[in-house]
């Protein structure tokens, strides 16, 4: 009961970031200039992987030219590539507009949580960290993603509890690139945020796979990368890291 409790507290503070950019719409409007740039790569992108699912999913099975249903089987590998690419897009477009906007998401996020005493350097110090800590990340998110991605072909668990799963693993990974503006001004390394967020899994998961379903919408993303900025402030200010 708790555990769901904290799940729906989770989803809870993604809502907040949205009160809290919709009272200060000079920061959402801020924020919406990285996450532009960011989704126009990745519309590019998505574009043309759908155009060319078919081809590839091809060039990837050439051991189905002797079946007798090998266009439904590639037809299959080019969705479920196109929705990979997908969820892939969803987690690391944070983790891009991040890096993009590091300078942007630092100050949004030091206007929704504000410290009296905080570990402050200059942002082109800490790109090169955030841009290692996002390859850490990805490479994780891979980990468990890739054998998710063959488990989707498996029938009946492949459309039903695979996708839980990874809106599970995505969403988790989404708090920890939104997140971690907040909780490096309070000095933590990644390695204590990945354990901190490990011990409130269940807020964790409810704020990231909120985000994550919200992500998949095209073009929300953008709009809510904002307040999901500012609810990731609130969620460490409030229940992961609270100020004393």
């Amino acid at each position: 009961m708790r555990s769901v409790r904290d799940f729906t507290a989770g989803v809870g503070f993604l809502f907040q970031g949205f009160g809290w950019v919709a009272k200060n719409t000079r920061w959402w409007l801020f924020g919406l200039i990285p996450a532009l740039i960011a989704f126009s790569v990745y519309a590019v992108a998505l574009i043309f992987l759908g155009t060319n699912a078919s081809a590839l999913a091809e060039f990837l099975t050439p051991f189905a030219d002797s079946w007798s249903w090998a266009e439904l089987f590639r037809t299959l590998v080019g969705i479920a590539l196109f929705i990979g690419g997908l969820a892939l897009a969803v987690l690391t477009f944070a983790a891009i507009t991040l890096v993009i906007g590091e300078p942007f998401y630092e100050k949004l996020s030091a206007a929704a949580d504000v410290l009296e005493k905080e570990e402050e350097q200059p942002w082109w110090r800490t790109l090169p960290r955030s841009i290692r800590d996002s390859l850490v990340t990805l490479f994780y998110v891979l980990l468990f993603t890739i054998p998710l991605f063959f488990l989707g072909f498996v029938p009946v668990v492949g459309q039903t509890v695979v996708p839980v799963l990874g809106a599970a693993v995505s969403g988790f990974f989404l708090t920890v690139e939104l997140t971690t503006l907040a909780l490096e001004r309070r000095g933590m390394s990644r390695k204590q945020r990945f354990a901190l967020l490990r011990a409130n899994k269940a807020s964790a998961l409810g704020f990231g796979v909120a985000g994550f379903l919200l992500f998949l919408v095209p073009f929300v993303a953008v709009i809510a990368m904002p307040a999901a900025v500012a609810g990731a402030a609130l969620l460490v200010r409030t229940r992961l890291a609270p100020v004393s």
